[in-house]
């Protein structure tokens, strides 16, 4: 692209070396969490919520386990005002949930902030500014101290108010577009703002550095945030929280990172919803966490359930490859993934494994609320004979032979090639049927009587073309013998080369299940019989086989 010229970094490393954070190689304990999805997630709607849609949604919220919640801007609309209001006039915030409340720094729009949160418990109020070089510039086209003024003036406001209210609000202070600023006067200004608010143990303050706009790889971020965690004033009083904006694609390994260099917790969204490309994704971080046997602190186990009011309340659509909540996420359709799925899961169950450790699914997908059934092995033209076996054991009970699951599977290929379709597992189930157990295209055996002789006596009634026929053979077994007299009869030559049977455990009956495998001029032809007599059942399966062969 020829206009690439254009473009130069608009970020700033700190002035000395903060790579400790590279040394661990997992986040060990879950942050504390703030859903900003009623603010930064409903301000980027093409139409956003309603007052009634965002109390449903922040009760969702609460379910999920959040206990910081942003509710909104209050100053700088009706709606957000009056949203806020019901939660408190309704007693609908629980006790262990604190409101956080955005502000810019500006006083009449802090005057109405405080205005909106009177009655409320536990608050959090959050005041911002821009500090970076192109928003000092181009923006306010004010110099640094003039910036680091307005920071302070609001920090001073804000304890001021908080005082007169008679109130223990708490204070939370943004260096917007922080990413943009150079480290050491971002450093300069938060660290006046804290001087104002003397933060305690008993009274923390929430210093939160905003990626508002992602303009660089994770490990500047991770380095940007280590320079404050080991260079802020009353650290040990101070929560570092991380509000990072996913520009480049990057949103969840910048968090992860950022954790890594010393931040306590993170504003995010459900599904990553937000401006432009979005906030990072809560769901992602708290599920990757997980992953690596760590409690996230929210509960996801019901993924469907989340996605469902998720559409509703926003509009919005989920990629079907998000992380952990898409619809294909954990979908195989590969033939050798669904293969290596299908026997890890057969190793974990025969293993009594409690770790999870089954090839190509990162987490159980029963986790989060998925089947395995409907959600693990899907069945298209690039599948492959294990994951159709697998979905036919799983749905139907129906266990072939390892050679009789290729020949099903590339019956189920043909059908999904030529339909250009997926297949579920009714209609997986009604393929096999229509090949290996239903096919009577040729003849049928209406019925067989066995005498004991030197072996057995077996006379089959055969319909062939409207005509019954009775057809007497010997064989060493009653299945031996049929086979005899069919190939009399037919004047077939076949070789009986597979034969296995078991109980067919999903339906509530008591019947079986037989597989019949023949060779004949190299080729091997496959069927199948169900029946309550394990013998008919044989017999049904190797009729079918027989007419595989002859059609």
């Amino acid at each position: 692209m020829k206009n690439y010229k254009k473009y130069s970094k608009q970020y700033f490393l700190p002035p000395a070396e903060c790579i400790d954070w590279v040394k661990k190689d997992a986040v060990e304990k879950a942050p504390v969490w703030c859903s900003v999805d009623l603010r930064d997630g409903n301000q980027s709607l093409i139409e956003p919520m309603s007052l009634e849609t965002k109390v449903e949604f922040f009760k969702l919220l609460v379910e999920i386990g959040f206990k910081e919640i942003e509710v909104g801007f209050p100053a700088a609309s009706e709606t957000e005002y009056d949203f806020l209001r019901k939660l408190i006039d309704d007693n609908l915030i629980p006790d262990d949930v604190t409101i956080q409340v955005l502000t810019q720094a500006r006083e009449h729009i802090i005057r109405k902030t405080f205005e909106a949160v009177k009655g409320a418990k536990n608050v959090i109020v959050h005041v911002y500014n821009s500090t970076s070089v192109a928003q000092r510039e181009q923006v306010f086209r004010k110099d640094k101290a003039a910036i680091k003024k307005i920071a302070t003036d609001g920090a001073r406001l804000l304890r001021q108010l908080t005082e007169e209210a008679g109130a223990d609000y708490r204070f939370e202070y943004s260096p917007e577009s922080f990413t943009g600023t150079e480290p050491e006067y971002a450093l300069e200004v938060v660290n006046a703002v804290l001087d104002v608010w003397q933060p305690t143990e008993e009274r923390k303050a929430v210093v939160n550095l905003p990626a508002t706009v992602e303009n660089a790889m994770p490990h500047v971020y991770a380095q940007q945030v280590e320079y404050f965690h080991k260079n802020l004033k009353y650290r040990e009083n101070v929560i570092i929280s991380l509000h990072p904006h996913n520009d480049r694609g990057c949103g969840v390994a910048a968090a992860e990172m950022g954790l890594l260099a010393g931040a306590d917790r993170i504003e995010g969204t459900l599904f990553g919803n937000g401006e432009r490309t979005g906030n990072v994704d809560i769901i992602t971080l708290a599920m990757n966490m997980y992953s690596q046997g760590v409690d996230p602190c929210l509960n996801f186990e019901n993924m469907p359930y989340i996605c469902s009011l998720y559409r509703t309340f926003t509009g919005m659509a989920i990629n079907p490859r998000q992380p952990y909540a898409g619809e294909l996420v954990f979908a195989a359709f590969s033939g050798s993934h669904q293969d290596a799925i299908a026997k890890g899961m057969e190793w974990r169950e025969k293993n009594n494994l409690t770790d999870w450790t089954v090839p190509y699914l990162p987490i159980d997908p029963h986790d989060v609320g998925r089947q395995y059934d409907a959600d693990v092995i899907r069945i298209n033209s690039q599948s492959g004979k294990g994951g159709v076996g697998y979905v036919l054991q799983k749905s139907h009970g129906i266990n072939m032979p390892a050679r009789m699951k290729e020949a099903m599977g590339y019956a189920a290929k043909d059908v999904s090639d030529k339909q250009h379709k997926e297949l579920h597992a009714d209609e997986i189930y009604r393929i096999f049927r229509e090949r290996f157990m239903d096919n009577r295209k040729v003849f049928d055996v209406v019925e067989c009587h066995y005498k004991q002789t030197g072996g057995i006596t077996a006379t089959v009634t055969v319909l062939k073309d409207g005509k019954m026929t009775d057809v007497t053979a010997e064989g060493n077994g009653r299945l031996n013998a049929v086979s005899n007299a069919l190939k009399k009869f037919l004047n077939a030559e076949y070789t009986l080369t597979d034969y296995e049977e078991h109980a067919l455990t999903r339906r509530s009956s008591s019947e079986a299940i037989s597989y019949v495998g023949i060779e004949s001029g190299g080729k091997n032809y496959w069927g199948a019989g169900v029946d309550e007599d394990i013998i008919t059942s044989s017999v049904k399966a190797l009729v079918a086989a027989i007419n595989n062969m002859l059609a």
